[in-house]
């Protein structure tokens, strides 16, 4: 049995026409019985495709069908991303490994397909050898095998897999192990103890006071006596005419791809000392231009607050570019360094029915208000779908998170490890404000929190970004002398 690992070994012509979302996958070889009735070479071959650690959600093959190269074997979810996994090969599928809603264990095969080995021959060179987890089961009969005094002493009777444990020995007890004092038999009776449960540390066995109480701590702390005691204790309220059992009912989920990734990248941003910078901006000139855009605009898109945000951020990282960097601790722990990025890809904090995403826009230094809008529409209609791939979320510098779309004035967010700043945008509120001349007026109001990694941004870097983002909120005109 052989591994061959893909792109090493796979002719130059499969390599070019491979897609972007195709998995790195390994291909195990297995010989099969040659076909009596095929014209072509009688040689074939049992190719398992083998995957990283990912959830099926859909096969769109089943065993026995004919499956061309590159065609969708099964659509996958793995962390946030959700894509199609394609064959590499032209044959039929002889074995599902796994069912929808599985998880694929890493270095596990996701199902075999039958090839004509003349068919790809680049596939029998070089070889490694596969490792002895990843080859095919052995077929167990059903006698039952004998086993030696050996076996059976180091072998569960309950699973021929598990050692049994063996029973500390009992340290034999003497003739007056049994005799004890009136006031070590009194705190016997009064905890319910069995004097033949102790082993005494006095003359000659005996049972002394230490021994009990030393015994009763041990029991009360006993892992199999406390669950035991929690499964049988019931609180109940007696009512007139029934008895209500007011038992707490628990059962353990296992947490879906996405909250897993998110648990994993939380816990990482957590040990990120945060710097939280609040401010308040009046969006009333941006109201009345998406009201008229609106009116005016053939488009039916919809042009959200959120676009105007997005270039805000975009035109005042040309000014504070720190807060578009990353912090690099791995090439030196001891020598932190800063590495800056000219591009501006701000991610946008999306909830979707499978949980939050944050995929990001590219490049939005050069991109117009409106083409920022249409990549929104865009990526959240692959959100909700479940469509959203790898390009689509990685790469981030910036992250801006409207929870205000749902509800809350204000939040404080929490930075994604590969960033240094996130910006939480809150609900939009009309409120009675005071103008120059000291009149109250209508005013649109929104806050917008700040998030920043204290370890490389001070309050003031923060602060200053955060008074360009405003400026450019507050007179959106001065967005039209920025753009490019």
């Amino acid at each position: 049995m052989n591994v061959l690992r893909t792109g090493a070994n796979v002719p130059r012509i499969l390599r070019s026409s491979q897609p972007r979302s195709l998995l790195r996958t390994h291909f195990r070889i297995q010989p099969a019985p040659s076909r009596a009735f095929h014209a072509g070479p009688s040689l074939w071959g049992i190719k398992s495709q083998i995957l990283k650690d990912v959830q099926i959600i859909q096969w769109y093959v089943e065993e026995g069908a004919h499956i061309e190269e590159w065609k969708p074997l099964c659509q996958y979810q793995s962390d946030k991303a959700v894509d199609d996994i394609t064959s590499r090969y032209a044959g039929v599928i002889k074995k599902l490994h796994f069912e929808a809603d599985d998880t694929v264990p890493t270095g596990r095969a996701l199902c075999d397909i039958e090839v004509e080995d003349g068919q790809y021959p680049d596939d029998h060179a070089a070889h490694e050898p596969a490792p002895e987890a990843e080859s095919a089961p052995a077929v167990t009969t059903p006698e039952v095998e004998a086993l030696s005094p050996v076996q059976a002493a180091e072998t569960s009777p309950l699973d021929p897999q598990l050692p049994i444990t063996e029973e500390p020995a009992q340290i034999p007890k003497s003739k007056h192990a049994s005799l004890a004092t009136p006031a070590v038999r009194g705190l016997l009776k009064t905890h319910n103890v069995d004097i033949l449960e102790i082993t005494g540390t006095g003359k000659e066995g005996r049972v002394l006071k230490e021994d009990v109480l030393k015994h009763i701590e041990t029991r009360d702390t006993s892992p199999s006596q406390q669950a035991l005691a929690h499964s049988t204790t019931t609180t109940t309220t007696m009512t007139t005419n029934s008895t209500v059992d007011t038992r707490q009912i628990e059962s353990a989920v296992p947490l879906t791809p996405i909250q897993s990734a998110m648990f994993k990248t939380m816990t990482k941003s957590l040990t990120i000392p945060h710097l939280l910078y609040t401010d308040e901006l009046k969006i009333n000139d941006i109201s009345t231009i998406r009201k008229r855009l609106l009116a005016d605009s053939r488009d039916p898109k919809k042009l959200t607050f959120l676009p105007f945000v997005v270039k805000a951020v975009s035109l005042a990282l040309t000014q504070y570019p720190i807060l578009n960097a990353r912090i690099d601790t791995t090439t030196d722990p001891n020598k932190p360094k800063l590495i800056m990025r000219e591009r501006h890809n701000i991610g946008i904090a999306m909830d979707t029915p499978r949980g939050l995403i944050v995929p990001n826009i590219k490049d939005v230094a050069n991109r117009s208000i409106l083409d920022i809008a249409a990549e929104i529409a865009r990526l959240s209609a692959l959100g909700r779908e479940g469509r959203l791939g790898p390009a689509d979320l990685n790469g981030g510098t910036i992250t801006v998170s409207n929870i205000g779309n749902i509800g809350g004035t204000y939040v404080a967010p929490v930075i994604v490890p590969s960033e240094v700043a996130i910006l939480g945008v809150g609900r939009t509120r009309t409120v009675p404000v005071f103008d120059e001349k000291g009149e109250v007026t209508r005013g649109d109001m929104v806050n917008f929190s700040w998030s920043a990694d204290h370890r490389v941004i001070d309050g003031a870097t923060m602060a200053r970004m955060g008074n360009r983002v405003r400026e450019l909120i507050e007179s959106p005109e001065l967005m039209l002398l920025n753009l490019r």
